[in-house]
């Protein structure tokens, strides 16, 4: 009797401890379970945390291939992205703006279409060289920047996106800058003031644009052309009054008469800043040059940079024109005003003089004041033609002292003409 009611109690506790922990194969209720999707996604991110960029990357295009309608899909394709833009290199990051363009093609509209024009732009920018190697990844640099100013102006990227787009065209302008120089210390001024209008139309924030405009008005004035160099020397008054050349600039419109202009209020105040604004040291300036990114120290730290494509501000060139006779006018299609300006014969690297006044003997094979006529007409002859002819023509020999300053000013009657 004892025995069975042992016997009974265990049963009884047997079946409580089933209706307790038996439950395993109930049906889990909808919502609990964890969508294959996430796991994806939450696997990837994780591998991507720790730096396993390739196993994380397949996990991403898995969940792309595999559920083109889950929610994580424009998560994943930005992450991949990321991804390479995290592993860096020359070839991550330029697989980075492919995936990145590739977003933005396919989710215009998201707002993380922003981040992904912002780190194009980025990529450039890493991938930018020093102001006097190539300037391919610059200027995609400065561009991919201006994209993303215009097509999202109220991000809040847009300050950050501002001081890099000012250290792109500061490392463009200094690479102009440098090449307009070494043109400029060799009296080459028609290549020196190619690069110098250029530079001071297009970046007045760079942090040598007053001497590049001192630059263009000293070749205008050698050139005897005052009314030119004055704008140039009134540019530095007005729009860069605390430069150190500012004294000087004002000094040459009062040579010249012409009016000195007050300073624009804006860049005076602009210019404090820049004075005021937090730059590296000597040591760091020192340590840049071990580095193979460029020094981006000197750039401005407020002002608006320029918004315009590369490809829509070369309006405004130099023309050139090389013509045998010293008294042709030349003119540029460029530019309202143009500056003619010669070489002097016989140096050429002498400065730029104004034209000559006295016109070139005529060279029809005949001497000043001489008559010929036996000698037919001459169709197309060369001004050196004379020399050919026979002795026995009747057509006296002109001068030699003549013909060599006729050749003189013949091969070196060079004009260049820089339109403002």
């Amino acid at each position: 009797m004892k025995q069975g009611r042992i016997i009974f109690f265990v049963a009884l506790v047997a079946a409580f401890l089933s209706g307790c922990f038996g439950k395993k194969n109930t049906a889990p209720t909808a919502g609990t379970s964890a969508e294959p999707d996430k796991v994806l996604y939450a696997k990837a991110t994780n591998d991507l945390k720790h730096g396993h960029y390739e196993v994380g990357r397949l996990a991403l295009q898995t969940l792309i291939n595999t559920y083109p309608d889950s929610e994580y899909l424009a998560k994943a394709k930005l992450a991949i992205g990321d991804s390479y833009y995290k592993e860096g290199g020359t070839a991550g990051l330029k697989q980075s703006i492919v995936e990145y363009k590739d977003f933005i093609t396919f989710f215009p509209f998201l707002d993380e279409s922003a981040n992904a024009q912002m780190q194009i732009a980025m990529a450039h920018y890493r991938q930018m060289e020093k102001p006097d190697r190539d300037h391919a990844e610059a200027v995609q640099a400065e561009a991919e920047f201006q994209t993303f100013l215009e097509k999202y102006p109220n991000s809040p990227l847009v300050p950050q996106a501002d001081q890099h787009l000012r250290d792109v065209q500061e490392v463009l302008a200094e690479g102009n800058f440098r090449v307009a120089s070494f043109y400029y210390v060799r009296t080459a001024y028609r290549a020196a003031g190619a690069r110098l209008i250029e530079l001071t139309n297009r970046y007045p924030l760079y942090s040598q644009a007053d001497r590049a405009n001192w630059m263009l008005g000293q070749i205008y004035e050698k050139g005897e052309h005052n009314d030119l160099a004055a704008r140039y020397y009134s540019r530095i008054v007005k729009d860069y009054p605390l430069s150190p050349l500012a004294g000087d600039a004002k000094n040459k419109l009062t040579k010249f008469g012409v009016p000195v202009p007050p300073p624009d209020p804006e860049a005076f105040a602009r210019m404090q800043k820049e004075q005021s604004a937090n730059r590296p040291g000597m040591v760091k300036r020192t340590m840049s040059f071990l580095k193979t990114s460029p020094d981006v120290s000197a750039a401005a730290r407020s002002g608006p940079p320029t918004m315009t494509p590369a490809s829509e501000s070369g309006d405004e060139t130099i023309g050139f024109s090389l013509q045998p006779n010293a008294n042709a006018a030349t003119t540029s299609s460029v530019g309202n005003t143009a500056a003619v300006e010669t070489i002097t014969p016989g140096s050429p690297n002498a400065l730029p003089q104004p034209p000559a006044t006295d016109a070139a003997p005529a060279a029809s094979g005949t001497a000043p004041g001489a008559t010929d006529t036996t000698q037919p007409a001459s169709t197309g002859a060369s001004p050196d033609s004379s020399a050919t002819q026979p002795a026995s023509t009747t057509t006296p020999a002109p001068p030699a002292n003549t013909s060599q300053e006729s050749s003189s000013k013949k091969k070196s009657g060079l004009r260049k003409i820089i339109p403002f």
